[in-house]
Order: C-alpha cells, then structure tokens, then sequence
C-alpha cells in the first residue's frame, strides 16, 4: 500500500494572502488599434518644444542621415515626458513626421514596448514589482499596501485626484535590494508597508523622497555592512614603476 501522503499546507503559511482581481474582457484589437477618443485623436496638435527638440535634434545626431529612424524609441519617450506621461497618437505622428518614417513603423513600436503609456497617468507612475526575488522578499504585503493606501484602487488604475497610477509589472533589475517599487525614474528599494506608506505621503504633498535602499543600506552591501572596498581607492598609477608615472 502506498504510503498516506501528507497533507499539504495552505499557502498563507508561505506568503501573505494576495486577492484575487480581474479586469473587464477587452477584444484584442483594443490593445493594437487605435480608437479616436475627445482626448485622444490625431487633430489634438503636439510638437516637441524648444529645449525637448535641441535634446531630439542631439540623439538623432549619432546616427547616420540614412539610418536616423533608429532614433525612434528615445524620441518617443522624449514625447511620452513631455505629454505628461503618455504617448497620444498625436505623438507618434508627429515622431513619424520629425523621422521621416511611416506612421505605422512608430505605431508598432509604441504598441509593442510597454514603456510607453498609451491611456493618461497619474501625476505619479508607481510601477510595483512583484516577480519572484521581490514576491520572496515580500512584494504582496508592499502591493497591497500601496492599493489601499491609495484608496483602494486595483492596478492599472488611477486615484481619484489623478495624483498616482499603479501598475504591476515584472523583474526592474534591483533583486538584492527586494522588494522595491520605481515612481518616475526613481528606485525605492528594501521596502516595508511602512515606508511604503511614508514615500506615497511624501509624493502625496509634492515632495520627493530620497530614493534608493529605505533601510539605511547604501546600496547592495549584506546584512552584516560592507565586507570589500572599505578602503580608499587608491588612484591611477599609485603602484606604477617610476618610469611609468
């Protein structure tokens, strides 16, 4: 006879509880095709403005005339900040028309690089990882945290005072430091509800908190502090033969 499997625990004993959300059936379409919206249609006019179009007319400049389509990611995300986060169908025509490409060369890109924001953001993009070092080190209680801190939102949505939209996304490269959220550009790293809590605050008054480790970490040293570099470097040449110097 077999020997009695034992019973198995449930998952609550491993991590904390994480619920069950789903989102409204959208046919696939919706996420490739555009669909003219009052917000969103091609007769809303945009152009880069002066200090954005000499930082353009810079990128471009690396590449060779013929091949200066290649410019069309950063210039995309150059649009994106100035567009307030979200790169409108207006953008990227008008980045055909600077790159002298076809529009639908920069629809396929936009569409396929989840950086770029297709639908308004928040004041605030809080992108939440939760992929397997962070989930490990903690990121259900941190996403959580942050859903009901904002009033009970789900992800992908925006607060009601369009200051913070929350997204989930999977690995932003700071493993070591789990778990970790990025609003903007910048990392917030070895997070707890608590500091989680007090960084949204911050960005709830206007204020930008310093990013980086929250647990006094400077940047990725273990639990015990540093254990290499904890001399001064020293510098180029200091140990050349004479001749050499």
């Amino acid at each position: 006879m077999l020997a009695r499997l034992p019973r198995r625990l449930p998952i609550q004993a491993f991590q904390a509880r994480r619920p069950l959300s789903t989102t409204l059936q959208r046919k696939s379409d919706a996420l490739f095709v555009h669909r003219d919206t009052p917000y969103n249609n091609p007769k809303i006019a945009f152009e880069f403005d002066a200090e954005t179009m000499k930082r353009a007319n810079e990128i471009i400049s690396h590449y060779p005339p013929q091949y200066k389509k290649a410019a069309v990611i950063p210039l995309l995300d150059l649009g994106q900040r100035q567009n307030k986060g979200w790169t409108s169908i207006s953008v990227m025509n008008y980045v055909a028309k600077l790159l002298e490409m076809p529009p639908m060369r920069v629809y396929e890109v936009a569409t396929f690089y989840t950086m770029f924001n297709r639908e308004p953001i928040g004041t605030n993009f809080v992108q939440v990882c939760t992929t397997t070092p962070c989930m490990l080190r903690g990121s259900t209680d941190i996403l959580n945290t942050t859903l009901q801190h904002l009033g009970g939102i789900k992800p992908g949505q925006t607060t009601k005072d369009g200051k913070f939209t929350v997204v989930e996304v999977e690995c932003q490269g700071a493993c070591s430091n789990a778990p970790m959220i990025v609003v903007g550009d910048d990392y917030y790293e070895d997070l707890t509800p608590e500091t989680t809590r007090k960084i949204l605050d911050a960005f709830a008054k206007g204020e930008k908190p310093k990013p980086g480790p929250q647990s006094g970490r400077f940047t990725s040293e273990n639990s015990a502090g540093l254990t290499t570099l904890t001399t001064k470097p020293y510098g180029p040449g200091e140990f050349c033969l004479p001749e050499f110097s």
